[in-house]
């Protein structure tokens, strides 16, 4: 993953820690994300199916690295992903993108100070069978400068040959989500009950060299 100065290490580090929580469907996030998918089928009289296959949208909040909370704290907030909110997308035509069926619509925002209100800077793709998120960057919102980007899986190290290639021509509407190599299934403990999310702490030492999962 390269970010080009784009990101703090903190940052990093919270877009890191918050693309493992996104991926475990057994974490803060996945639960929430199960309940409010249930909710809407049941409110429009539809079956569940599967979840991941309807878009939704994923909001990473990215606070300010001395941000401090009442009830928890923040490298607490960031380990369990309190930092991500999820919906289901039920109006498609206000999205910037068009999204393969299977993939999510992410955004990304940012708090520059402490108490301070959170702004966007950063807009993608979230990829669930590859574990990954295409982001697009704002470089420059008024002159329209983005700078593209993956953020893959920390953990997930030996991604498949040509899985680049795959998910170019997923986005491209080539192949369906179904033909795309399944690694998600290694860090997400709904099919592996060994995986251990780390916490931010070891997600941080990890960044600086001084650790490994």
């Amino acid at each position: 993953m390269q970010f080009l100065g784009t990101f703090s290490k903190f940052e990093q580090c919270a877009l890191n820690m918050s693309l493992i929580n996104i991926c475990d469907s057994e974490s803060y996030v996945g639960q929430e994300m199960r309940q409010k998918y249930n909710s809407w089928k049941e409110s429009t009289n539809e079956v569940a199916e599967n979840l991941w296959l309807d878009l939704h949208k994923f909001t990473i909040y990215l606070p300010h690295p001395d941000q401090e909370y009442e009830d928890v704290t923040l490298e607490e907030g960031l380990t369990r992903g309190y930092n991500i909110e999820v919906e289901p997308v039920k109006d498609k035509s206000d999205l910037i993108y068009n999204i393969p069926k299977g993939g999510h619509f992410v955004v990304i925002l940012r708090q520059r100070l402490v108490n301070g209100s959170f702004e966007i800077i950063g807009t993608g793709i979230f990829v669930r069978p590859l574990a990954i998120i295409t982001l697009d960057a704002i470089i420059d919102s008024e002159l329209g400068q983005y700078q593209s980007m993956l953020i893959t899986h920390p953990i997930i190290r030996d991604y498949p040959p040509d899985w680049q290639n795959k998910l170019k021509m997923f986005l491209k509407g080539e192949i369906v989500t179904q033909e795309l190599p399944s690694v998600v299934k290694y860090v997400d403990r709904a099919f592996n009950q060994d995986f251990r999310s780390p916490s931010w702490n070891e997600m941080y030492l990890a960044a600086s060299g001084f650790a490994n999962f």
